[in-house]
């Protein structure tokens, strides 16, 4: 693995990018300077989400030369060619681009460094909530914003099997989705955001508890996450409660997941599709 201070060096460079990018992409926001596409699998994408994925790409080229970059908006190689990778800088250049487009402002940079099919460095950048979200693994996950730098922790319940929980829960998604895969006897309350990795953030610093997706993502929309979420004390798996993998499949994409904080919750008894529908 990469020594500990190389890894701070690079944590650092990619934080950089993402603050940069995030200028790039609010300028466009702002000036409503863009056009919207359609993709081959029918979702959205702008002339934005092209151009920070050409800036964070070029940049982070530039700040390891060596290291293969994976995005969401560039080519994805076979996985023959993939494997051959020891480390890999994987982005998504906007994340929640339908809250782009819909100018609700949840939408964030995401850019993660992948070694051995484990995430080691991830940073999140929300640029209209200028907060930036960075860890790196073994050391800790952060927020820095106009107050400065505070570290994350998951909120820690007093009574794990009975207090209430807190959800985030997609502005786009039916939450029905969501609540028919949750124990209908545990008392949950509603958290609203935008993109994946914004909530994984909310649920890093204490703002809500869980949160699961059901539906099409790829790998550059949890190994960011991945980091910070574990570094704060939580976790990213399935909706079966197995690991996400990285590099590993030839197949880019996630299968539905859950991320989750105190651990001391029994979550296996939050969230009960597996229980009856443990292959699906």
């Amino acid at each position: 693995m990469t020594p500990t201070k190389q890894l701070q060096q690079w944590l650092e460079g990619a934080a950089d990018v993402a603050l940069q990018a995030g200028d790039l992409i609010m300028e466009l926001y702002e000036e409503q300077a863009y056009a919207t596409y359609e993709k081959s699998d029918s979702s959205p994408v702008t002339s934005a989400d092209l151009a920070a994925h050409k800036f964070i790409t070029d940049q982070l080229k530039t700040l390891t030369p060596d290291i293969p970059v994976l995005s969401e908006e560039g080519a994805h190689l076979s996985l023959a060619e993939r494997q051959a990778w020891q480390r890999y800088w994987l982005i998504d250049p906007i994340d929640g681009t339908q809250e782009f487009i819909a100018r609700s402002g949840d939408f964030t940079v995401v850019i993660a460094l992948v070694e051995q099919h484990q995430p080691t460095l991830g940073v999140i950048y929300w640029p209209a909530g200028d907060k930036l979200y960075l860890a790196q693994k073994d050391r800790g996950a952060f927020r820095r914003d106009i107050n400065g730098e505070q570290r994350l922790r998951v909120h820690k319940f007093s009574n794990p099997e009975q207090d209430p929980l807190r959800l985030a829960i997609s502005r786009r998604q039916p939450r029905e989705r969501v609540l028919q895969r949750m124990n209908p006897d545990r008392e949950i309350s509603t958290v609203p955001a935008g993109s994946c990795s914004l909530k994984a953030c909310l649920i890093a610093e204490g703002q809500a508890d869980c949160f699961l997706r059901v539906g099409p993502t790829g790998e550059w929309d949890t190994a960011a996450a991945d980091v910070i979420v574990g570094e704060a004390g939580g976790s990213i798996v399935s909706e079966h409660f197995k690991p996400i993998t990285y590099n590993k499949e030839a197949d880019l994409g996630n299968p539905n997941f859950v991320i989750l904080g105190d651990e001391a919750v029994n979550w296996r008894n939050v969230f009960i599709r597996h229980q009856t529908h443990p292959e699906a």
